[in-house]
């Protein structure tokens, strides 16, 4: 009796336990003078790198914890993934002296025509190839960083499909005739996706990655895969921290999560379907900037639906859902949707 007790016991702490997660975390420039809302300068990331390495986290390489989500095998414990954008000369001057000092793996997603024409404080090629010797990963952001949701005013589908199967092709050659690396990893610039650029990532073999916030695991859609920016206010320990701390929803069904938001339906509406376990529905809440928003859950149990009160600005935003897990004392559940109303600007 007693050890049927304990079974059934263990088997309830089996079920609240939550999948191992892992964290992908974004820089772009790491300096003092550029824009702070995209800068981290060197002692915030020897902070954060110091962090990681005293509270145990796993810094591993991108193409590991990618591999492992593509294979369905667990993720290593508190896995972290240091990820940069942009190709920034500071990226070679200050962080990657850093970074080789700690020992850390990571990956840099670089556009590979503005590295070509020198369009703006990029990385020279000779200093890529000289991280990628040292072992740093180096991965595709277009060939010259353009946005890429949906066609240009005047263009047809099938024009922008064809410019965006090339732009990532050309990129992907260039990278791999100048440092032989080819890993298929395409960040989006900007962040910006929509399901038709997401069905085209998948046809051409490579992984999607934007720029929206969450932790990563085994549902994680590999054509939309989060990552939390680490730069600006969010270079803040404080607010990292918390953001080491969180989890990815179980998600069996995007049920509405279209990127692309239309006047017609504008505010939009978020539904996911979740594997309900590990956190309570009634205490999850979305944010829409300093909206709260309650969502209506369906009657399956599994099923919510949220939409804020007041349109979306045209351009780039968001919805953040969170929940505390039962299990994790301090950690939570995150999802974050971002929405493209009309164009953004850069």
């Amino acid at each position: 009796m007693r050890s049927t007790l304990f079974a059934l016991l263990l088997l309830g702490l089996t079920v609240l336990l939550p999948a191992r997660a892992a964290v992908i975390l974004i820089y772009h420039h790491i300096a003092e003078d550029t824009p702070r809302v995209s800068s981290t300068t060197e002692d915030e990331l020897r902070q954060h790198l110091t962090h990681l390495q005293e509270h145990g986290f796993d810094v591993v390489g991108l193409d590991v914890l990618l591999s492992k989500l593509q294979s369905g095998e667990p993720v290593p414990h508190n896995a972290v993934a240091i990820t940069f954008d942009d190709g920034y000369a500071n990226n070679y001057t200050a962080a990657h002296p850093i970074l080789m000092e700690f020992g850390m793996p990571y990956t840099i997603f670089i556009s590979p025509g503005d590295i070509d024409n020198r369009t703006g404080p990029v990385m020279s090629w000779e200093q890529i190839r000289r991280m990628s010797d040292d072992g740093v990963l180096v991965a595709n952001h277009a060939m010259h960083h353009e946005k890429m949701a949906q066609p240009e005013p005047g263009e047809s589908e099938a024009d922008w499909l064809k410019r965006m199967r090339q732009t990532i092709l050309d990129a992907e050659q260039r990278i791999k005739e100048e440092t032989g690396q080819s890993h298929r990893f395409l960040a989006y610039p900007y962040g910006e996706f929509s399901p038709k650029l997401e069905a085209l990532v998948k046809e051409l073999g490579f992984i999607g990655i934007g720029q929206q916030s969450g932790a990563v695991g085994p549902t994680t859609k590999l054509t939309r895969v989060p990552r939390f920016p680490a730069a600006g206010r969010f270079a803040e320990m404080s607010d990292l921290a918390q953001k080491l701390r969180t989890l990815p929803f179980t998600i069996l069904e995007h049920v509405q999560a279209d990127p692309m938001v239309s006047s017609e339906h504008n505010p939009p509406t978020l539904s996911l379907r979740l594997q309900v376990e590990d956190f309570r529905p009634s205490q999850l809440r979305c944010y829409a900037g300093m909206e709260v928003i309650e969502p209506d859950w369906l009657d399956d149990g599994q099923t919510f639906i949220a939409t804020a009160s007041k349109p979306v600005n045209r351009g780039r935003s968001r919805y953040n859902c969170t929940v505390p897990s039962i299990s994790k004392r301090g950690y939570f559940y995150w999802y974050s949707q971002p929405w493209l109303f009309g164009r953004s600007s850069d």
